[in-house]
């Protein structure tokens, strides 16, 4: 690798962001996605009981579907956790692009759930007998800004790389 920043200290920042920035963005995407579906499983599922993961059949079926669910989410978690952890043990955390990765991948789970699972193939609503546009404004509109975010954060990360790898 041809990476030579000015001096010692640059060089082993920049060294470490160019060789882990995609390590810190899959950490953040699949810790971001992780996140947001533990929170919506413990508390629009278990805590408000507005829906099931699967509302399609019996309420047997709906807690078997939340727990499927709900692990998956924890596998998320935990693999991102772990690379995480290997980020630190190597001195390799961009906190900046993990912190994008973590609004990217919460933002577009969010989504995704609001438009594919809801809309398209109405697996579940957020909530039922009530008037549903509101919880669905909210619900995408939060979703796209966190999506928003994380894209400008990851965006200007990768220019910052970039620019430091074109400076040499």
């Amino acid at each position: 690798m041809d990476f030579k920043p000015r001096n010692q200290k640059d060089q082993s920042i920049s060294e470490l962001r160019y060789t882990y920035s995609a390590r810190n963005l899959w950490s953040g995407l699949l810790f971001g996605i992780g996140l947001v579906a533990f929170i919506d499983e413990a508390i629009f599922h278990q805590l408000l009981h507005w829906h099931h993961f699967y509302d399609k059949s019996t309420s047997n079926i709906g807690l078997v579907s939340d727990g499927l669910f709900h692990a998956l989410s924890w596998f998320a978690t935990v693999g991102s956790l772990f690379m995480f952890a290997d980020l630190r043990r190597r001195k390799g955390i961009w906190l900046k692009r993990w912190t994008g990765g973590v609004l990217l991948g919460a933002g577009s789970f969010q989504l995704y759930d609001g438009i594919i699972q809801h809309k398209l193939l109405r697996l579940h609503q957020i909530r039922y007998n009530v008037d549903i546009l509101p919880y669905d404004l909210i619900w995408n509109v939060t979703a796209i800004a966190m999506v928003l975010i994380g894209i400008t954060l990851v965006i200007r990360t990768r220019r910052n790389l970039l620019k430091t790898k074109a400076d040499d």
